[in-house]
């Protein structure tokens, strides 16, 4: 080999060894929000954590644990630690803040409205100030006081991201259609899923389950190695002529609340499923008019 072909070699050991750094760069500070777009009825999403990157093609679908499901569930009247269950919607913790759910139960696991609208704002200031605007264009996400917040619970971390926290879900309607869900640890934003627009299509059912935000779901990544027990939330939206929602999951049923066209469930699970909760829907007048048994659109597995 001559000198000057040793020479090109070298440059380009060099060049390799410089490419390799540029694909598999050091890991970025922990917490750090990666968004990725997924497209699904005029989804957009946003996670957390930039090893998910890579693990992002992992399907949902595929995701099954063994064992039976048990556990207890109840509606998200039930009181929690710090508030009692009430017919009316809860106020705004300031005259600017978002507003209440229609039960003080919807604030699950003692986390106050003070500290659900404290979240929504971090969320909505992050997204501010990475000029993301929920991953969709020009479209800013707008300001707490035009959200309602439907429900509040506990997040369980997972081997992606670590760490638990609590979940802030908000909703608003003008002058676009947003749904917010923002995962707060240690006072800062873990991780955020957001959707824009109305999912419904004109053969939606009447009741129609959120397929991105999928709180009773604490890890499609640690199959069978879920922590337990494990506080579950369910959301989704209903037409006008839906009275009642029942959400039967790991074996136990409980009645959703209907809030302001959503419908919100929670409960905990003591023992890993392998099915996604059943949901029912009956007209004022008892008549069952939806059963996801039934619905061939909607996932039964997880």
């Amino acid at each position: 080999m001559s000198e000057g072909e040793r020479d090109f070699e070298e440059q380009l050991r060099e060049l390799l060894a410089e490419d390799a750094y540029t694909i598999r760069p050091s890991p970025a500070p922990y917490p750090r929000i990666r968004r990725q777009g997924v497209v699904e009825r005029r989804r957009r999403v946003a996670v957390a954590g930039a090893v998910l990157v890579t693990l992002a093609a992992v399907p949902v679908g595929a995701f099954a644990v063994g064992g039976g499901g048990k556990g207890t569930a109840d509606t998200a009247t039930t009181p929690t630690a710090s508030a009692s269950a009430s017919p009316t919607p809860s106020p705004s913790p300031t005259p600017s803040g978002p507003a209440g759910p229609a039960t003080a139960g919807q604030l699950r696991d003692g986390i106050t409205l003070e500290q659900a609208a404290d979240g929504l704002d971090k969320c909505l200031a992050y997204d501010r100030e990475s000029g993301t605007h929920g991953g969709v264009g020009d479209a800013d996400l707008g300001k707490a006081d035009e959200y309602r917040i439907i429900l509040a619970l506990n997040s369980t971390g997972d081997s992606n991201t670590p760490g638990d926290g609590f979940f802030v879900v908000a909703v608003k309607e003008k002058p676009k259609e947003i749904r917010l869900i923002c995962n707060i640890k240690d006072g800062e934003v873990s991780g955020a899923n957001i959707s824009m627009g109305n999912d419904r299509q004109p053969d939606s059912p009447p009741v129609l389950a959120d397929i991105n935000g999928k709180l009773y779901q604490q890890s499609f990544l640690d199959k069978g190695k879920w922590k337990l027990p494990f506080g579950w939330g369910f959301i989704g939206t209903v037409e006008p002529g839906v009275a009642k929602v029942t959400v039967s999951y790991g074996g136990v049923g409980t009645e959703a609340v209907l809030d302001h066209g959503w419908f919100v469930a929670a409960g905990t699970l003591t023992e890993q499923v392998t099915r996604n909760p059943r949901l029912k829907g009956y007209d004022k007048g008892g008549k069952l008019i939806y059963d996801s048994d039934e619905d061939t659109s909607y996932q039964q597995v997880q």
